[in-house]
Protein backbone atom coordinates (compact mmCIF):
# COMPACT_ATOMS: atom_id res chain seq x y z
CA UNK A 1 0.00 0.00 0.00
CA UNK A 2 1.51 3.36 -0.99
CA UNK A 3 2.12 6.12 1.50
CA UNK A 4 -0.94 8.19 0.44
CA UNK A 5 -3.20 5.14 0.73
CA UNK A 6 -1.91 4.59 4.27
CA UNK A 7 -2.49 8.26 5.06
CA UNK A 8 -6.06 8.14 3.83
CA UNK A 9 -6.70 4.95 5.79
CA UNK A 10 -5.47 6.66 8.94
CA UNK A 11 -7.68 9.63 8.18
CA UNK A 12 -10.75 7.40 7.73
CA UNK A 13 -10.04 5.69 11.06
CA UNK A 14 -9.58 9.02 12.82
CA UNK A 15 -12.82 10.37 11.30
CA UNK A 16 -14.85 7.32 12.33
CA UNK A 17 -13.48 7.43 15.86
CA UNK A 18 -14.33 11.11 16.19
CA UNK A 19 -17.82 10.46 14.85
CA UNK A 20 -18.37 7.65 17.35
CA UNK A 21 -17.05 9.75 20.24
CA UNK A 22 -19.27 12.72 19.37
CA UNK A 23 -22.36 10.82 18.22
CA UNK A 24 -22.17 12.33 14.72
CA UNK A 25 -24.79 10.95 12.27
CA UNK A 26 -22.93 11.71 9.03
CA UNK A 27 -19.76 13.41 7.83
CA UNK A 28 -18.03 14.16 4.53
CA UNK A 29 -14.29 14.90 4.23
CA UNK A 30 -12.56 16.44 1.20
CA UNK A 31 -8.82 16.88 0.67
CA UNK A 32 -7.38 19.12 -2.02
CA UNK A 33 -4.14 20.68 -3.14
CA UNK A 34 -3.92 23.92 -5.08
CA UNK A 35 -4.81 22.21 -8.35
CA UNK A 36 -7.46 19.53 -7.84
CA UNK A 37 -9.47 17.40 -5.44
CA UNK A 38 -7.29 14.66 -3.97
CA UNK A 39 -9.74 12.66 -1.85
CA UNK A 40 -13.39 12.65 -0.88
CA UNK A 41 -14.80 10.32 1.77
CA UNK A 42 -18.41 10.01 2.92
CA UNK A 43 -19.21 8.51 6.32
CA UNK A 44 -22.45 7.70 8.12
CA UNK A 45 -26.01 8.70 7.38
CA UNK A 46 -27.57 11.73 5.73
CA UNK A 47 -30.98 10.60 7.00
CA UNK A 48 -31.10 8.36 10.06
CA UNK A 49 -34.80 7.54 9.69
CA UNK A 50 -34.51 6.17 6.16
CA UNK A 51 -30.93 4.92 6.36
CA UNK A 52 -29.89 7.13 3.43
CA UNK A 53 -26.08 7.37 3.50
CA UNK A 54 -23.96 10.45 3.05
CA UNK A 55 -22.90 10.64 -0.60
CA UNK A 56 -20.18 12.71 -2.29
CA UNK A 57 -22.85 15.10 -3.59
CA UNK A 58 -24.76 15.43 -0.31
CA UNK A 59 -25.50 19.06 0.55
CA UNK A 60 -24.73 20.51 4.01
CA UNK A 61 -25.22 23.96 5.49
CA UNK A 62 -21.80 25.55 6.18
CA UNK A 63 -22.77 28.25 8.69
CA UNK A 64 -20.18 30.89 9.53
CA UNK A 65 -17.73 29.70 6.90
CA UNK A 66 -20.05 31.85 4.75
CA UNK A 67 -18.65 34.99 6.44
CA UNK A 68 -15.52 34.87 4.30
CA UNK A 69 -17.72 34.75 1.17
CA UNK A 70 -19.35 37.99 2.33
CA UNK A 71 -15.89 39.45 2.93
CA UNK A 72 -14.67 38.46 -0.55
CA UNK A 73 -17.64 40.16 -2.21
CA UNK A 74 -16.96 43.36 -0.25
CA UNK A 75 -13.27 43.27 -1.14
CA UNK A 76 -14.25 42.93 -4.80
CA UNK A 77 -16.46 46.01 -4.47
CA UNK A 78 -13.58 47.89 -2.87
CA UNK A 79 -11.32 46.93 -5.79
CA UNK A 80 -13.97 48.39 -8.09
CA UNK A 81 -14.05 51.60 -6.00
CA UNK A 82 -17.70 51.02 -5.10
CA UNK A 83 -17.07 50.89 -1.34
CA UNK A 84 -14.33 51.91 1.07
CA UNK A 85 -13.97 49.36 3.85
CA UNK A 86 -12.50 52.02 6.14
CA UNK A 87 -15.62 54.18 5.77
CA UNK A 88 -18.42 54.31 8.37
CA UNK A 89 -21.25 51.82 7.96
CA UNK A 90 -23.67 54.76 8.11
CA UNK A 91 -22.34 56.01 4.77
CA UNK A 92 -24.14 53.07 3.13
CA UNK A 93 -26.81 52.39 5.79
CA UNK A 94 -27.83 55.81 7.19
CA UNK A 95 -30.31 54.13 9.55
CA UNK A 96 -27.57 52.00 11.19
CA UNK A 97 -27.44 53.16 14.81
CA UNK A 98 -25.67 51.82 17.90
CA UNK A 99 -25.53 54.23 20.87
CA UNK A 100 -22.28 54.40 22.86
CA UNK A 101 -22.28 52.88 26.32
CA UNK A 102 -21.93 54.98 29.49
CA UNK A 103 -18.71 56.98 29.54
CA UNK A 104 -17.89 56.20 25.89
CA UNK A 105 -19.49 59.18 24.14
CA UNK A 106 -17.21 60.20 21.30
CA UNK A 107 -15.26 56.92 21.54
CA UNK A 108 -17.81 54.29 20.47
CA UNK A 109 -21.09 53.92 18.66
CA UNK A 110 -22.35 53.84 15.10
CA UNK A 111 -20.73 57.08 13.96
CA UNK A 112 -17.30 55.47 14.39
CA UNK A 113 -18.03 51.88 13.30
CA UNK A 114 -16.60 51.09 9.87
CA UNK A 115 -17.04 48.14 7.52
CA UNK A 116 -13.53 47.05 8.53
CA UNK A 117 -14.62 46.87 12.18
CA UNK A 118 -17.57 44.65 11.30
CA UNK A 119 -15.39 42.42 9.12
CA UNK A 120 -12.89 41.89 11.96
CA UNK A 121 -15.47 41.59 14.80
CA UNK A 122 -14.05 44.70 16.50
CA UNK A 123 -17.08 47.02 16.38
CA UNK A 124 -17.71 46.67 20.13
CA UNK A 125 -21.29 45.47 19.61
CA UNK A 126 -23.34 42.43 20.60
CA UNK A 127 -22.95 39.00 19.02
CA UNK A 128 -26.63 38.91 18.05
CA UNK A 129 -29.20 36.27 18.91
CA UNK A 130 -30.88 35.62 15.54
CA UNK A 131 -34.23 36.53 17.07
CA UNK A 132 -35.45 38.00 13.76
CA UNK A 133 -36.16 35.97 10.65
CA UNK A 134 -35.00 38.92 8.52
CA UNK A 135 -31.52 40.40 8.77
CA UNK A 136 -32.39 44.07 8.37
CA UNK A 137 -34.58 44.16 11.45
CA UNK A 138 -31.93 42.65 13.71
CA UNK A 139 -29.40 45.17 12.37
CA UNK A 140 -31.89 47.99 12.90
CA UNK A 141 -32.54 46.80 16.47
CA UNK A 142 -28.92 47.46 17.43
CA UNK A 143 -30.24 50.88 18.48
CA UNK A 144 -31.66 49.08 21.52
CA UNK A 145 -28.17 47.89 22.54
CA UNK A 146 -24.90 49.66 23.36
CA UNK A 147 -21.40 49.75 21.90
CA UNK A 148 -19.22 49.05 24.93
CA UNK A 149 -15.70 49.37 23.52
CA UNK A 150 -14.08 51.85 21.11
CA UNK A 151 -14.09 50.32 17.60
CA UNK A 152 -10.93 48.43 16.77
CA UNK A 153 -9.92 47.80 20.39
CA UNK A 154 -11.77 44.62 21.40
CA UNK A 155 -12.46 41.40 19.46
CA UNK A 156 -15.95 40.03 20.13
CA UNK A 157 -17.51 37.59 17.68
CA UNK A 158 -20.46 39.26 15.99
CA UNK A 159 -23.01 37.59 13.74
CA UNK A 160 -25.25 40.65 13.50
CA UNK A 161 -22.27 42.64 12.19
CA UNK A 162 -22.00 40.28 9.22
CA UNK A 163 -25.76 40.55 8.73
CA UNK A 164 -25.15 44.30 8.34
CA UNK A 165 -22.40 43.60 5.80
CA UNK A 166 -24.80 41.46 3.80
CA UNK A 167 -27.24 44.37 3.73
CA UNK A 168 -24.40 46.66 2.57
CA UNK A 169 -23.75 44.30 -0.35
CA UNK A 170 -27.39 44.49 -1.34
CA UNK A 171 -27.52 48.29 -1.09
CA UNK A 172 -24.35 48.85 -3.13
CA UNK A 173 -25.05 46.31 -5.89
CA UNK A 174 -28.83 46.48 -6.01
CA UNK A 175 -28.94 42.67 -6.01
CA UNK A 176 -30.22 40.23 -3.37
CA UNK A 177 -27.46 38.79 -1.21
CA UNK A 178 -27.81 35.32 -2.75
CA UNK A 179 -27.34 36.64 -6.28
CA UNK A 180 -24.26 38.64 -5.25
CA UNK A 181 -22.57 35.54 -3.81
CA UNK A 182 -23.65 33.29 -6.67
CA UNK A 183 -22.48 35.58 -9.47
CA UNK A 184 -19.29 36.83 -7.84
CA UNK A 185 -18.00 33.67 -6.14
CA UNK A 186 -19.90 30.42 -6.66
CA UNK A 187 -20.07 30.47 -10.46
CA UNK A 188 -16.50 31.69 -11.05
CA UNK A 189 -15.23 28.88 -8.80
CA UNK A 190 -17.41 26.23 -10.43
CA UNK A 191 -19.30 25.64 -7.17
CA UNK A 192 -22.37 24.68 -9.18
CA UNK A 193 -23.83 22.36 -6.55
CA UNK A 194 -23.85 25.07 -3.87
CA UNK A 195 -26.69 27.37 -2.84
CA UNK A 196 -26.06 30.91 -1.59
CA UNK A 197 -29.28 31.04 0.46
CA UNK A 198 -31.24 28.29 2.14
CA UNK A 199 -34.89 27.87 1.15
CA UNK A 200 -37.42 25.08 1.07
CA UNK A 201 -36.11 24.15 -2.38
CA UNK A 202 -32.63 23.70 -0.87
CA UNK A 203 -34.04 21.36 1.74
CA UNK A 204 -34.77 18.69 -0.84
CA UNK A 205 -31.04 18.20 -1.45
CA UNK A 206 -29.75 18.62 2.10
CA UNK A 207 -28.72 15.99 4.56
CA UNK A 208 -31.15 15.98 7.47
CA UNK A 209 -29.73 18.11 10.28
CA UNK A 210 -29.79 16.74 13.83
CA UNK A 211 -29.65 18.33 17.28
CA UNK A 212 -29.84 16.82 20.78
CA UNK A 213 -33.33 15.77 21.82
CA UNK A 214 -32.62 17.38 25.20
CA UNK A 215 -31.81 20.95 24.21
CA UNK A 216 -31.42 22.21 27.78
CA UNK A 217 -28.28 20.39 28.89
CA UNK A 218 -24.79 19.33 27.76
CA UNK A 219 -24.88 16.69 25.05
CA UNK A 220 -23.36 13.23 25.30
CA UNK A 221 -23.07 10.63 22.54
CA UNK A 222 -25.34 8.26 24.47
CA UNK A 223 -28.21 10.77 24.48
CA UNK A 224 -30.70 10.69 21.59
CA UNK A 225 -30.74 13.07 18.64
CA UNK A 226 -33.78 14.49 16.87
CA UNK A 227 -34.24 16.17 13.48
CA UNK A 228 -33.38 19.83 13.87
CA UNK A 229 -35.94 22.60 13.43
CA UNK A 230 -35.99 23.69 9.79
CA UNK A 231 -35.45 27.35 8.88
CA UNK A 232 -34.87 29.43 5.78
CA UNK A 233 -32.07 32.00 5.84
CA UNK A 234 -30.38 34.41 3.46
CA UNK A 235 -28.12 36.69 5.52
CA UNK A 236 -24.45 37.59 5.29
CA UNK A 237 -23.38 35.82 8.47
CA UNK A 238 -24.09 32.26 7.32
CA UNK A 239 -26.59 31.13 4.70
CA UNK A 240 -24.66 28.97 2.24
CA UNK A 241 -25.22 25.25 1.63
CA UNK A 242 -22.52 23.28 -0.15
CA UNK A 243 -21.03 19.89 -0.90
CA UNK A 244 -17.56 18.72 0.21
CA UNK A 245 -16.23 18.85 -3.37
CA UNK A 246 -17.49 22.40 -3.86
CA UNK A 247 -15.93 23.46 -0.56
CA UNK A 248 -12.65 21.94 -1.72
CA UNK A 249 -12.85 24.32 -4.71
CA UNK A 250 -13.26 27.19 -2.25
CA UNK A 251 -10.26 26.01 -0.25
CA UNK A 252 -8.25 26.03 -3.51
CA UNK A 253 -9.11 29.73 -3.84
CA UNK A 254 -7.38 30.27 -0.49
CA UNK A 255 -4.38 28.11 -1.37
CA UNK A 256 -3.94 30.12 -4.58
CA UNK A 257 -4.12 33.52 -2.88
CA UNK A 258 -7.41 34.59 -4.41
CA UNK A 259 -7.09 32.95 -7.83
CA UNK A 260 -9.92 30.72 -9.04
CA UNK A 261 -9.90 28.01 -11.67
CA UNK A 262 -10.10 30.41 -14.65
CA UNK A 263 -9.69 33.90 -13.16
CA UNK A 264 -8.51 35.89 -10.20
CA UNK A 265 -11.31 36.72 -7.77
CA UNK A 266 -9.15 38.92 -5.54
CA UNK A 267 -5.93 40.84 -5.96
CA UNK A 268 -3.09 39.73 -3.71
CA UNK A 269 -3.50 43.00 -1.79
CA UNK A 270 -7.13 42.17 -1.06
CA UNK A 271 -6.26 38.57 -0.20
CA UNK A 272 -3.78 39.81 2.40
CA UNK A 273 -6.73 41.44 4.15
CA UNK A 274 -9.00 38.42 3.81
CA UNK A 275 -6.42 36.02 5.27
CA UNK A 276 -4.34 38.54 7.17
CA UNK A 277 -3.20 38.70 10.78
CA UNK A 278 -5.31 41.80 11.36
CA UNK A 279 -6.60 41.30 14.90
CA UNK A 280 -5.22 39.01 17.63
CA UNK A 281 -7.80 36.61 19.00
CA UNK A 282 -8.43 36.65 22.75
CA UNK A 283 -7.08 34.51 25.55
CA UNK A 284 -6.12 30.94 24.62
CA UNK A 285 -6.18 31.59 20.87
CA UNK A 286 -3.88 34.58 21.28
CA UNK A 287 -1.45 32.46 23.27
CA UNK A 288 -1.17 30.17 20.24
CA UNK A 289 -0.57 33.13 17.94
CA UNK A 290 -4.05 33.03 16.40
CA UNK A 291 -5.35 36.07 14.50
CA UNK A 292 -8.50 37.07 12.64
CA UNK A 293 -8.68 38.57 9.17
CA UNK A 294 -11.88 39.16 7.22
CA UNK A 295 -14.06 36.14 8.01
CA UNK A 296 -11.05 33.84 8.42
CA UNK A 297 -8.80 32.77 11.28
CA UNK A 298 -5.02 32.62 10.77
CA UNK A 299 -2.51 30.73 12.90
CA UNK A 300 0.66 28.65 12.85
CA UNK A 301 1.27 24.94 13.27
CA UNK A 302 4.58 23.12 12.79
CA UNK A 303 5.98 26.18 11.05
CA UNK A 304 3.07 26.35 8.60
CA UNK A 305 0.45 29.07 8.22
CA UNK A 306 -3.03 27.62 8.67
CA UNK A 307 -6.02 29.61 7.41
CA UNK A 308 -9.27 28.21 8.78
CA UNK A 309 -12.81 28.81 9.96
CA UNK A 310 -15.59 26.74 11.46
CA UNK A 311 -19.32 27.06 11.00
CA UNK A 312 -22.48 25.92 12.70
CA UNK A 313 -26.15 26.05 11.84
CA UNK A 314 -29.18 24.48 13.46
CA UNK A 315 -28.33 20.83 12.84
CA UNK A 316 -25.15 21.32 10.79
CA UNK A 317 -21.44 21.86 11.55
CA UNK A 318 -18.46 22.36 9.28
CA UNK A 319 -14.84 23.46 9.02
CA UNK A 320 -12.22 24.39 6.43
CA UNK A 321 -8.46 24.54 6.92
CA UNK A 322 -5.73 25.45 4.43
CA UNK A 323 -1.98 24.86 4.90
CA UNK A 324 -0.65 27.79 2.91
CA UNK A 325 3.00 26.68 2.72
CA UNK A 326 2.13 23.03 2.26
CA UNK A 327 -0.37 23.74 -0.50
CA UNK A 328 -2.96 21.45 1.02
CA UNK A 329 -6.48 22.02 2.32
CA UNK A 330 -9.40 20.17 3.88
CA UNK A 331 -13.15 20.71 4.11
CA UNK A 332 -15.27 18.73 6.58
CA UNK A 333 -19.08 18.90 6.81
CA UNK A 334 -21.48 17.05 9.12
CA UNK A 335 -25.17 16.97 9.96
CA UNK A 336 -25.15 16.86 13.74
CA UNK A 337 -22.92 17.18 16.79
CA UNK A 338 -19.32 16.58 15.83
CA UNK A 339 -15.77 17.85 15.61
CA UNK A 340 -15.22 18.83 11.97
CA UNK A 341 -12.29 21.17 12.71
CA UNK A 342 -10.44 18.41 14.58
CA UNK A 343 -10.83 16.17 11.53
CA UNK A 344 -9.76 18.92 9.10
CA UNK A 345 -6.64 19.78 11.10
CA UNK A 346 -5.74 16.10 11.54
CA UNK A 347 -6.07 15.59 7.78
CA UNK A 348 -3.45 18.28 7.21
CA UNK A 349 -1.14 16.81 9.85
CA UNK A 350 -1.35 13.32 8.37
CA UNK A 351 -0.57 14.41 4.83
CA UNK A 352 2.22 16.68 6.06
CA UNK A 353 3.77 13.74 7.93
CA UNK A 354 3.45 11.50 4.87
CA UNK A 355 5.12 14.04 2.61
CA UNK A 356 7.97 14.45 5.10
CA UNK A 357 8.50 10.71 5.36
CA UNK A 358 7.52 10.51 9.02
CA UNK A 359 5.68 7.52 10.50
CA UNK A 360 1.92 7.73 10.68
CA UNK A 361 0.79 6.60 14.15
CA UNK A 362 -2.51 4.78 14.36
CA UNK A 363 -5.31 7.12 15.44
CA UNK A 364 -5.68 6.98 19.19
CA UNK A 365 -8.94 5.47 20.34
CA UNK A 366 -11.36 7.92 21.92
CA UNK A 367 -10.38 8.04 25.58
CA UNK A 368 -12.72 10.67 26.96
CA UNK A 369 -12.95 8.70 30.20
CA UNK A 370 -9.19 8.76 30.79
CA UNK A 371 -8.06 11.21 33.47
CA UNK A 372 -4.30 11.32 33.98
CA UNK A 373 -4.54 13.11 37.36
CA UNK A 374 -7.57 11.18 38.61
CA UNK A 375 -6.23 10.89 42.14
CA UNK A 376 -6.41 14.66 42.59
CA UNK A 377 -10.23 14.51 42.46
CA UNK A 378 -10.86 11.29 44.41
CA UNK A 379 -12.66 11.79 47.70
CA UNK A 380 -15.97 12.28 49.46
CA UNK A 381 -17.90 15.50 48.86
CA UNK A 382 -20.89 16.67 50.89
CA UNK A 383 -23.52 19.08 49.63
CA UNK A 384 -23.27 22.45 51.38
CA UNK A 385 -26.23 22.83 53.73
CA UNK A 386 -27.40 19.21 53.48
CA UNK A 387 -26.29 15.64 54.17
CA UNK A 388 -26.16 14.54 50.53
CA UNK A 389 -22.82 12.86 49.82
CA UNK A 390 -21.04 12.26 46.54
CA UNK A 391 -18.01 10.00 46.28
CA UNK A 392 -15.50 10.38 43.45
CA UNK A 393 -13.20 7.40 42.94
CA UNK A 394 -10.21 6.88 40.65
CA UNK A 395 -10.41 3.64 38.68
CA UNK A 396 -9.35 2.24 35.31
CA UNK A 397 -7.34 5.39 34.45
CA UNK A 398 -10.48 7.48 34.93
CA UNK A 399 -13.01 8.76 37.42
CA UNK A 400 -16.32 7.39 38.60
CA UNK A 401 -18.93 9.07 40.73
CA UNK A 402 -21.27 7.47 43.28
CA UNK A 403 -24.35 9.46 44.29
CA UNK A 404 -27.73 8.33 45.58
CA UNK A 405 -26.96 4.67 44.97
CA UNK A 406 -26.06 5.24 41.30
CA UNK A 407 -22.68 5.17 39.60
CA UNK A 408 -21.54 7.34 36.66
CA UNK A 409 -18.26 7.47 34.74
CA UNK A 410 -16.99 11.03 34.38
CA UNK A 411 -15.90 12.38 30.99
CA UNK A 412 -13.45 15.28 30.89
CA UNK A 413 -14.77 18.40 29.13
CA UNK A 414 -12.07 20.89 30.11
CA UNK A 415 -9.76 21.87 32.93
CA UNK A 416 -11.33 20.64 36.20
CA UNK A 417 -14.57 20.16 34.25
CA UNK A 418 -16.45 16.90 33.55
CA UNK A 419 -19.65 15.53 32.11
CA UNK A 420 -21.46 13.30 34.63
CA UNK A 421 -24.17 11.01 33.16
CA UNK A 422 -26.16 10.99 36.41
CA UNK A 423 -29.83 12.06 36.70
CA UNK A 424 -29.08 14.49 39.54
CA UNK A 425 -26.25 16.20 37.63
CA UNK A 426 -27.38 15.98 33.99
CA UNK A 427 -28.41 19.61 33.46
CA UNK A 428 -24.96 21.06 34.13
CA UNK A 429 -21.32 20.12 33.82
CA UNK A 430 -19.56 19.07 37.01
CA UNK A 431 -16.74 21.45 37.92
CA UNK A 432 -14.10 21.21 40.62
CA UNK A 433 -12.56 24.09 42.55
CA UNK A 434 -9.06 24.27 43.94
CA UNK A 435 -7.38 26.01 46.84
CA UNK A 436 -3.59 26.38 46.58
CA UNK A 437 -3.61 23.74 43.84
CA UNK A 438 -5.62 21.14 45.81
CA UNK A 439 -9.11 20.12 44.75
CA UNK A 440 -11.40 21.10 47.63
CA UNK A 441 -14.93 21.36 46.24
CA UNK A 442 -17.22 20.59 43.33
CA UNK A 443 -20.31 22.22 41.92
CA UNK A 444 -23.05 21.36 39.47
CA UNK A 445 -25.22 24.32 38.59
CA UNK A 446 -26.26 25.98 41.86
CA UNK A 447 -25.29 22.98 44.01
CA UNK A 448 -21.95 23.08 45.86
CA UNK A 449 -20.25 19.96 47.26
CA UNK A 450 -17.44 20.42 49.81
CA UNK A 451 -14.66 17.85 49.96
CA UNK A 452 -14.32 16.06 53.30
CA UNK A 453 -12.18 18.22 55.57
CA UNK A 454 -12.80 21.48 53.69
CA UNK A 455 -14.99 24.09 55.41
CA UNK A 456 -15.71 26.13 52.32
CA UNK A 457 -14.75 29.49 50.89
CA UNK A 458 -16.02 32.53 52.82
CA UNK A 459 -18.30 34.79 50.82
CA UNK A 460 -20.97 37.42 51.28
CA UNK A 461 -24.70 36.96 50.87
CA UNK A 462 -26.17 37.83 47.46
CA UNK A 463 -28.78 40.60 47.20
CA UNK A 464 -32.22 39.22 48.08
CA UNK A 465 -33.67 40.56 44.81
CA UNK A 466 -31.48 38.20 42.78
CA UNK A 467 -33.52 35.18 43.86
CA UNK A 468 -36.39 36.49 41.74
CA UNK A 469 -34.25 36.09 38.62
CA UNK A 470 -33.17 32.47 39.06
CA UNK A 471 -34.89 29.85 36.96
CA UNK A 472 -35.28 28.39 33.48
CA UNK A 473 -36.19 30.69 30.54
CA UNK A 474 -37.32 29.74 27.03
CA UNK A 475 -38.26 31.22 23.68
CA UNK A 476 -38.78 29.94 20.12
CA UNK A 477 -35.35 31.03 18.87
CA UNK A 478 -33.88 27.92 17.18
CA UNK A 479 -30.29 29.05 17.88
CA UNK A 480 -30.53 29.58 21.62
CA UNK A 481 -33.90 28.29 22.72
CA UNK A 482 -33.32 28.35 26.47
CA UNK A 483 -30.97 29.12 29.32
CA UNK A 484 -30.95 29.00 33.10
CA UNK A 485 -30.06 31.66 35.64
CA UNK A 486 -28.55 30.18 38.78
CA UNK A 487 -27.34 31.50 42.12
CA UNK A 488 -24.20 29.87 43.46
CA UNK A 489 -23.18 31.30 46.77
CA UNK A 490 -22.90 35.06 46.11
CA UNK A 491 -22.64 34.78 42.29
CA UNK A 492 -25.49 35.10 39.81
CA UNK A 493 -24.68 33.10 36.68
CA UNK A 494 -26.05 32.61 33.17
CA UNK A 495 -25.92 28.84 32.53
CA UNK A 496 -26.03 28.05 28.80
CA UNK A 497 -27.32 24.67 27.57
CA UNK A 498 -23.97 23.36 26.33
CA UNK A 499 -22.42 23.79 29.80
CA UNK A 500 -20.81 27.23 29.61
CA UNK A 501 -21.37 29.57 32.56
CA UNK A 502 -20.99 33.36 32.54
CA UNK A 503 -21.05 35.77 35.46
CA UNK A 504 -23.92 38.27 35.57
CA UNK A 505 -22.55 41.62 36.73
CA UNK A 506 -25.17 44.07 38.09
CA UNK A 507 -25.46 47.40 36.26
CA UNK A 508 -28.86 48.61 37.47
CA UNK A 509 -31.98 47.12 39.04
CA UNK A 510 -32.83 44.06 36.98
CA UNK A 511 -30.03 44.74 34.46
CA UNK A 512 -26.79 42.75 34.19
CA UNK A 513 -23.73 42.57 31.97
CA UNK A 514 -23.03 39.06 30.71
CA UNK A 515 -19.38 38.42 31.62
CA UNK A 516 -16.83 40.10 33.85
CA UNK A 517 -14.95 42.08 31.20
CA UNK A 518 -16.30 45.64 31.12
CA UNK A 519 -15.95 45.71 27.33
CA UNK A 520 -18.48 42.93 26.79
CA UNK A 521 -21.69 44.28 25.20
CA UNK A 522 -24.27 41.59 26.00
CA UNK A 523 -26.95 42.58 28.53
CA UNK A 524 -29.54 40.47 30.37
CA UNK A 525 -32.58 42.36 31.67
CA UNK A 526 -35.33 40.95 33.90
CA UNK A 527 -38.84 42.33 34.37
CA UNK A 528 -42.47 41.41 35.14
CA UNK A 529 -41.90 40.08 38.67
CA UNK A 530 -45.00 38.15 39.75
CA UNK A 531 -45.20 35.96 42.82
CA UNK A 532 -41.58 36.74 43.62
CA UNK A 533 -40.31 35.53 40.24
CA UNK A 534 -39.30 37.43 37.10
CA UNK A 535 -41.42 36.19 34.22
CA UNK A 536 -39.40 37.65 31.34
CA UNK A 537 -35.70 38.02 30.55
CA UNK A 538 -34.30 39.88 27.55
CA UNK A 539 -30.90 38.71 26.32
CA UNK A 540 -29.31 41.09 23.79
CA UNK A 541 -32.67 42.02 22.29
CA UNK A 542 -34.36 38.59 22.39
CA UNK A 543 -37.20 37.99 24.86
CA UNK A 544 -37.25 34.77 26.90
CA UNK A 545 -39.98 33.68 29.29
CA UNK A 546 -39.88 31.69 32.49
CA UNK A 547 -40.82 28.07 31.87
CA UNK A 548 -42.22 25.45 34.24
CA UNK A 549 -39.31 22.98 33.95
CA UNK A 550 -36.47 23.30 36.46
Amino acid sequence: MCNMQKTLKHLDLFTEERMAAAGTPGMAVALTDGHALLHLAAHGLADVATGRPVEPDTLFEIGSISKSFTAIALLQLQEAALVDLQSPVRRTLPWFHVPPGPGLAGQAGSDLITLHHLLTHTAGIVTGTDFSTEGRYEVWSLRDTEATAPPGTFWHYCNVGYKALGVVLEEVTGWPYGEVITERILRPLGMDASEAVITHETRRRLAVGYEPLYDDRPFHRDLPLAPALWLETGTGDGSIASTPADMAAYVRLLLNWGRGRDCRLLTEESFRLLAGRLVPLPESEAERGEFYGYGLQVGREDGHTIVSHSGSMVGYYGAIAADMEGGLGAAVLCNGPGEPMAVARQALRLVRAAREGRDLPLPASAQAGRVEDAGAYAGVYRSAGSDIEMEVVAQDEGLALHLGGQRATLERRGEDCFYAPHPALSRYLLRFGRQEGRVVEAWSGPDVFLRHGWAGTPGGEPPAAWRAYTGHYRCHNPWLGNFRVILRRHRLLLALPWGEERDLVPLAEGLFRVGEDERLPERLRFDTVLGGRARRANLAGCDYYRTFTP
